[in-house]
């Protein structure tokens, strides 16, 4: 998604020196644009470069002026938002309009923090003085926009796009009356437990037959009849059996009788045993930090003569070793220098340059950016 800042000049000289100091910084030419104060002239852009809204200079009649007014337009969401009202009326009157896009919202923050430098028009405080010009100009001033908001300069979104996002960013001091809270944010530890599963024990319990063979003695009983020749009288005492009887002998036998008894013999005993146990709990936590950096209003004239007197003779120009300067001075701010000797951070901010500016080598900047981290700690 592209980032476009807007910044507004009364001054033709702040205007130029904004955007020599954008493009001294870094910034492609190409991405930033200053509008002459005439509406209808053309911008000091090289013909043939695409101008904000998609439009081209010197290919065709539309001015600079009329193409910018097309990109409040789309920026802000239609030529009745207020916001596009408020800038096109700058135009009309004169001003001077300076734009800067990038793909980056890191990157339209720090071209905020160039232009501020260089004394933008309170574009909310002016549009006041419109409202004669202006349509809904009190309104305008009433209503805050949809993300934070500061004078000076605004920040758009996906230009030319269907969708803009439009934020004001700062471009000048703010007033004693006003403040503005920056939330500083940190993560917290929080360690709970809770039961999960984690197996267990399941138990079967089934019959198994196993064939068994025992021995035991069966007795049985038999019944003998035998007949045998007797030659003798019958005594008189035993004529009382003379007569009819019958005599009946019973056979018997054992056999063998089974008998199944269930015994206990063993008991599977199941239960639970609670242990504890300590675990330790590595992460990480986030936190934000708000970095300061103290600015004085002549900085840029300072090292300006400090350039001239050191680095001059070596060829080049001042622009290139502007941003060293500033970065000796918001490292200066920052918590992870604050305090700390230059002996000391000189490695770490080695390496950060030189990631930061891969075609800028740390021997030829380092006195400048020193020159800078000193300015704002002694």
């Amino acid at each position: 998604m592209e980032h476009t800042l807007v910044a507004v000049f009364d001054n033709r000289g702040d205007a130029v020196q904004a955007l020599d100091d954008l493009v001294g910084s870094g910034y492609s030419r190409q991405d930033v644009r200053l509008s002459d104060g005439d509406p209808d002239a053309p911008g000091v852009d090289a013909p043939g470069v695409d101008a904000p809204g998609g439009r081209v200079e010197g290919a065709g009649d539309e001015s600079f002026g009329s193409s910018i007014k097309h990109f409040f337009t789309d920026l802000f969401g239609g030529e009745r938002s207020e916001h596009a009202q408020m800038y096109s009326e700058a135009m009309e009157r004169g001003h001077y309009v300076l734009t800067v896009t990038t793909t980056t919202e890191h990157e339209v923050e720090r071209a905020a923090d160039i232009v501020e430098r260089h004394s933008p028009i309170d574009i909310d405080e002016h549009a006041g003085l419109w409202q004669g010009a202006m349509q809904g100009g009190d309104a305008m001033r009433g209503q805050a926009m949809s993300q934070q908001s500061t004078p000076g300069a605004s920040q758009g979104g996906s230009v030319g796009g269907g969708s803009a996002q439009g934020s004001a960013m700062g471009a000048s001091q703010q007033r004693a009356a006003d403040t503005t809270a920056i939330p500083v944010i940190q993560e917290e530890l929080k360690v709970g437990k809770r039961e999960v599963q984690r197996g267990g024990v399941r138990i079967y319990q089934r019959i198994v037959e196993t064939p068994v063979s025992e021995s035991i003695g069966l007795r049985e009983e038999h019944v003998n009849v035998q007949r045998r020749a007797v030659d003798k009288l019958v005594d008189p005492a035993d004529i009382a059996a003379f007569q009819e009887n019958t005599i009946e002998l019973r056979e018997t036998a054992e056999e063998a009788v089974v008998e199944k008894s269930a015994r206990m013999v063993e008991e599977v005993i199941v239960g639970k045993e609670v242990t504890q146990r300590q675990e330790q709990i590595n992460d990480t936590l986030r936190h934000t930090e708000v970095d300061i950096e103290r600015l004085a209003p002549d900085d840029d004239a300072y090292f300006r003569g400090h350039w001239t007197s050191n680095f001059a003779r070596e060829g080049g120009s001042y622009d290139d070793y502007a941003p060293a300067y500033r970065y000796g001075t918001s490292m200066a701010g920052s918590e992870l220098y604050r305090g700390r000797p230059w002996e000391e951070i000189e490695p770490g901010l080695r390496s950060d340059w030189e990631a930061r500016n891969p075609g800028s080598t740390w021997e030829k900047m380092k006195a400048a950016i020193r020159h800078g981290w000193e300015r704002m700690t002694s």
